[in-house]
């Protein structure tokens, strides 16, 4: 998924100008870094993986973050590395984790200083791709099918009031890259 290889052209000619920062949120799994490298290429401005430069900054993978300092520990060092990144870029398209929004009044910050993109999944789409990569993974990679199942549709629940908070909501059947670019054309 995260080839940005792709022969068709958007029918949407993205015009040229400040795109500002756009901040790609959803559950794990939605495919927030395939769309947010394909924009990314598309616009010609940076791309940021969030959890990414969580592990450069630490010097560590996400999954030994976890196991060495927790949870919260982590959502700090990913609240610092969302600002650093914010406040030094004026464009770019970022890949937040799935539960970056939720955190510290990150949604609201994002929603200040860009356009927030929510990619909205079924739950069943979420767990056929989730399920292939659960080792990749730090907060599900020790789950049964029925778990990843059940921990999907409550953290979903969780989540939503925070992820309908974005500036544009696409839902996975209405999304292609002409789509995202018209809408961020409009917001």
């Amino acid at each position: 998924m995260d080839d940005i290889q792709n022969t068709d052209q958007p029918k949407f000619s993205a015009p040229g100008g400040n795109w500002g920062r756009i901040f790609l949120i959803g559950f794990m799994g939605c495919g927030k870094t395939h769309w947010g490298k394909l924009l990314s290429h598309h616009l010609h401005i940076p791309f940021f993986d969030l959890d990414e430069k969580v592990k450069e900054k630490e010097g560590k993978s996400i999954n030994d973050i976890f196991a060495q300092n927790g949870e919260e520990y982590f959502r700090l060092a990913e609240k610092e590395t969302l600002y650093m990144l914010t406040e030094s870029h004026d464009d770019f398209v970022m890949s937040c984790g799935g539960g970056t929004p939720c955190y510290f009044n990150n949604i609201d910050y994002m929603k200040k200083k860009g356009r927030v993109v929510w990619i909205n999944c079924s739950t069943q789409s979420l767990y056929n791709r989730l399920i292939k990569e659960k080792a990749q993974r730090p907060l599900i990679k020790d789950m049964t099918g029925e778990q990843l199942k059940n921990y999907i549709v409550k953290k979903l629940g969780d989540r939503r009031i925070y992820y309908q908070q974005a500036t544009i909501i696409l839902n996975e059947d209405e999304l292609t890259l002409d789509n995202l670019l018209h809408q961020l054309s409009l917001s």
